[in-house]
């Protein structure tokens, strides 16, 4: 299933877009897309018996806002360094253990929204990712196989980082990965029953028009279940936790200079294979 959320932010509504492509109000079956509805498999259930049923009501999507694909996040766990090509372009020795650092939840704004380049920032970088939804508690996983069977589905994410706050600043990682708006999620939660192989994805970004970003998570240093197993011996993983895995090569850090970091009135497109398009256009902080 391909589930969202549309409506003014904040005040977003229940969605799903069925087969054909029609979209459709999920309002009368579910009350929004969390991390207690992924986790309730009789909830999930309705849903899918609604859809099948051809009979939810259908949502005129023209002018409609498109808001992140998941409410109430508990936390964004992010993996740096994962992609063997975007190592090789920024210099870096492939880690030894996957790099974990965090995004606030309230970074995460909707795939359409505007995106803010922070006040003096002269170095503010696109990263398309794939996103990965928890929909199990997750402690301690012992396998992959199990691993991916806490996985409620998939996304798109945008890992937009500011790379003067993140590198040259002192301290982690943090400063230049949390500014507000720097992590659009969607269009859609594609459910994993759609995503046989999350290994085989095309992820593509352009820059105003110009192909920048042109990747498959085959190049994922480590894989989707060895990411979610990993993270899970260090801290809990709940339901409507979300998990952006890494970007491939195409980063303006990784460009000769000058390179072509993001200003107000650019405008950035990513898409995965079977996980919709964003498109933001940037403004001023």
């Amino acid at each position: 299933m391909k589930l969202l959320r549309v409506g003014t932010a904040g005040s977003e509504r229940p969605a799903l877009l069925d087969t054909e492509g029609t979209l459709r109000d999920l309002s009368g079956v579910v009350p929004d897309i969390d991390g207690p509805l992924l986790a309730d498999d009789a909830a999930l259930g309705r849903i899918r018996t609604a859809a099948e049923s051809g009979e939810l009501p259908v949502l005129d999507g023209a002018g409609l806002r498109v808001g992140p694909p998941l409410a109430r996040i508990g936390k964004v766990v992010c993996i740096g360094l994962n992609y063997h090509d975007h190592a090789r372009e920024t210099g870096a020795e492939p880690p030894a253990e996957p790099v974990i650092f965090f995004k606030a939840a309230d970074t995460v704004v909707g795939p359409h929204d505007t995106v803010l380049v922070p006040r003096g920032s002269v170095k503010t970088d696109w990263e398309v990712e794939l996103a990965v939804v928890i929909g199990r508690t997750a402690r301690y996983l012992a396998s992959h196989e199990e691993a991916l069977a806490h996985v409620a589905g998939y996304a798109v994410a945008h890992d937009v980082s500011e790379r003067e706050f993140q590198i040259e600043r002192g301290g982690t990682w943090d400063k230049g990965k949390n500014c507000e708006t720097f992590n659009p999620l969607g269009p859609w939660l594609v459910t994993a029953d759609e995503v046989p192989d999350p290994q085989d994805l095309a992820l593509r970004l352009w820059v105003n028009g110009e192909l920048k970003q042109d990747g498959t998570t085959a190049e994922q240093i480590f894989p989707v279940a060895e990411v979610v197993r990993y993270v899970s011996q260090f801290m809990t993983l709940y339901p409507g936790d979300v998990i952006n895995t890494g970007t491939p090569a195409g980063v303006a850090l990784g460009q000769p200079e000058p390179k072509p970091y993001l200003r107000a009135g650019d405008v950035v497109e990513l898409e995965i294979e079977g996980l919709g398009r964003q498109r933001q256009v940037f403004g001023k902080a």
